[in-house]
């Protein structure tokens, strides 16, 4: 008798179910499932058209350890209607030139360290994303030579908030890399991009509002620097006045540069969310705000 095949969302409840039952994690996966049996998520249907895009901040695994900014990312989700599929760029694999994740992944890139052990243990088998992958090339130019990753899975800036706010593991998932940080041709992949939003795909630009690592006062995590709050302030009144141009100019303009953003990658996903937009100048909801570990969190969606 040969062996049992398992399903890929069904090897990411076995993982998940090794998860100590105390764990905030595992507590919320129990919430999102009792949810889910009382109030199915609604499916996306053409009626609903088109997704908004997103911008996310997204935690390293101790945003598994986050009661309420998880409840915050699956209420988020919830929102919205269930996608048919999900294209993602990271600030976690800048490449060019451009390149796609595998459309038949079977491991997560770990691209963190010094962590509990059960994170690199966890798994986040979607279905395939072939169609994705497809689509998502046909809508590049003919000048941008797009690369497919035979092996490569998501990474964390991927992986950590999707499981979140998608923890049944069942909607196709396709990371595109970031091969430039220059906005408008940031923009430039967003708009192209945006036409996979009108078919039920969700476009998401992840990143961190700020991200000013080492200046973190990890004796008192709670603390907001200065320049973390100015920072997110600057970047709440520049997408409120639709200031794109002000947004692009952050290097320059920015106050609490450059130790917000000491390196860009963490911002520069935004550029890829505004420009998936029907209108890039018209203001953002935003869905989460505050901080962590005096980081902000500042997420958006934008029509």
């Amino acid at each position: 008798m040969g062996d049992r095949v398992i399903e890929p969302a069904g090897r990411t409840a076995l993982a998940d179910r090794r998860i100590p039952a105390a764990h905030p994690f595992a507590a919320h996966l129990r919430r999102a499932a009792a949810e889910q049996l009382t109030s199915p998520h609604r499916a996306w249907t053409p009626e609903d058209g088109a997704l908004p895009a997103l911008y996310l901040s997204h935690g390293a695994p101790m945003l598994f350890e986050m009661t309420d900014w998880m409840t915050e990312l699956h209420t988020w989700a919830r929102a919205l209607p269930r996608p048919r599929g999900i294209v993602i760029v990271s600030a976690h694999w800048e490449s060019a030139p451009l390149s796609l994740s595998s459309s038949t992944p079977d491991e997560l890139v770990y691209d963190f360290g010094g962590f509990d052990p059960m994170y690199y243990l966890m798994r986040y088998d979607t279905p395939p994303a072939t169609e994705l992958a497809r689509a998502v090339t046909a809508l590049m130019p003919d000048s941008e030579h797009v690369h497919e990753h035979a092996s490569r899975g998501l990474d964390h800036g991927a992986w950590v908030p999707l499981k979140i706010m998608y923890p049944e593991a069942d909607i196709p998932v396709l990371q595109v890399s970031m091969p430039t940080h220059d906005p408008d041709r940031l923009m430039a992949l967003g708009r192209r991009l945006a036409a996979l939003r009108r078919d039920g795909v969700l476009v998401v630009g992840s990143g961190y509002m700020t991200h000013g690592l080492p200046f973190i006062d990890w004796h008192d995590p709670s603390h907001v620097p200065g320049w973390s709050a100015d920072f997110d302030l600057w970047a709440a009144e520049a997408l409120g006045r639709g200031d794109v141009d002000e947004l692009a100019a952050f290097r320059a303009h920015a106050p609490g540069m450059p130790y917000a953003h000491p390196t860009v990658e963490h911002f520069t996903p935004l550029f890829v969310t505004l420009g998936a937009a029907d209108d890039a100048t018209a203001a953002p909801r935003t869905r989460i705000d505050g901080y962590a570990l005096g980081l902000a969190k500042r997420s958006i969606e934008v029509d």
